[in-house]
């Protein structure tokens, strides 16, 4: 038997004959950047997140940088984030002008831990970037009630966590602003490169906007800099299509993270925990062993392809080196990721194959790697 780490096409065959003719139909009307079906996708997408706007953009780093601009963000001043992140959280930061200080990830969550948020705070300090690694959502009431207290802004990175919740509240929902990626493998994927910042800020949404189309509200007549972020009409057509999928799609990966979980139970194998309040959508099922590159390899020989996400934690990236502020050890980090793994996990992946990757699992260490 053959898994592949991730098959979008099986996606595309559920949905053929409803995305072929929305692409069809946007290429014989000759409107092919934003229009009707970005805005249309615009107003589903926020109900969905239940926040009051969401403004489509053409990538999940643009929407990160359209929420700092909107956010005030410049030279001279700090945002806080995880180093436990894809380079585009901190990247962004970058873009904006302003310091990244990153921060270790909990042993247990892998995700940014709300005291030592509070610990880092100083006057330079504008916003703080909250990830929710995997789709596994973070403690995100905590962190926004310090930021609250500060008086700084807080950005949801929610770049993996289509559909996730905190306290009965949808991730996205929660901060100040919250940015997505539609890439084409997040839960809620483009057929090519898409993003979005959802906000309930009548104020940041008129900021976002105008970011996102060359600091114009009108044509011709530029209030401030901005840049080229809009989304073309197919990719809004297609998230919008989509997005009527994305509650079964999720509920799917769920209950087979949840079959993995049951299956490799009685082996050494970590998985990351799952807060009580928390539903995880499960974009990345990634697990620890201190084995992880030969059971990779393993594997890999056995027919299974796998994932590693991310190898190298933010601050140990050499294009970061003396940029990024971090004052205290990243040990949690740089221990962790050496031993993450990523199993294969979509809607469409068939459970026979699942069992078929557990029980490879099991003969690994079976035969003696403990």
């Amino acid at each position: 038997m053959e898994v592949k780490y991730l098959d979008l096409s099986t996606q595309y065959n559920s949905i053929q004959n409803e995305a072929e003719q929305v692409v069809l139909d946007i290429l014989k009307s000759g409107n092919y950047c934003m229009g009707g079906y970005v805005s249309d996708f615009e107003e589903k997408f926020s109900n969905y997140c239940r926040t009051k706007i969401a403004v489509a953009c053409n990538s999940g780093t643009s929407a990160l940088h359209m929420a700092l601009l909107a956010a005030g963000v410049k030279e001279g001043d700090e945002v806080i984030t995880t180093t436990g992140t894809f380079v585009a959280t901190v990247a962004a930061i970058r873009l904006a002008k302003a310091t990244p200080v990153l921060l270790d990830i909990s042993c247990d969550t892998l995700n940014i831990v709300p005291e030592s948020v509070e610990k880092h705070i100083n006057h330079k300090t504008k916003a703080v970037i909250a990830v929710h690694l995997h789709g596994n959502p973070c403690e995100i009431d905590k962190i926004s009630d310090i930021c609250k207290k500060n008086n700084i802004i807080l950005i949801e990175d929610a770049a993996q966590a289509h559909g996730s919740e905190f306290k009965g509240k949808r991730i996205g929902s929660i901060g100040d602003m919250a940015c997505f990626s539609f890439y084409p493998g997040k839960n809620l994927g483009a057929c090519g490169e898409g993003g979005a910042v959802t906000t309930n800020s009548d104020i940041y949404s008129e900021k976002l906007r105008m970011a996102r189309d060359w600091g114009s509200k009108v044509k011709y007549e530029h209030l401030v800099e901005g840049y080229n972020y809009r989304m073309d009409a197919i990719q809004g057509a297609l998230l919008g299509l989509k997005l009527n999928h994305l509650e079964s799609w999720n509920s799917l990966r769920i209950k087979k993270a949840h079959l993995y979980k049951n299956l490799l139970a009685d082996t050494p194998i970590i998985f990351t925990q799952v807060l009580s309040e928390a539903k995880h959508v499960y974009h990345v099922l990634a697990v620890r062993t201190k084995f992880r590159n030969e059971l990779k390899s393993y594997l890999y020989q056995h027919g299974i392809e796998t994932g590693i996400h991310y190898p190298v934690p933010v601050h140990k990236q050499p294009v970061f080196e003396g940029i990024c502020k971090h004052h205290e050890d990243m040990l949690n980090a740089e221990s962790i990721f050496n031993e993450l793994l990523s199993l294969p996990i979509y809607p469409e992946l068939d459970d026979e194959k699942i069992i078929f990757i557990s029980h490879t699992i099991k003969r690994f260490f079976a035969e003696g790697n403990k």
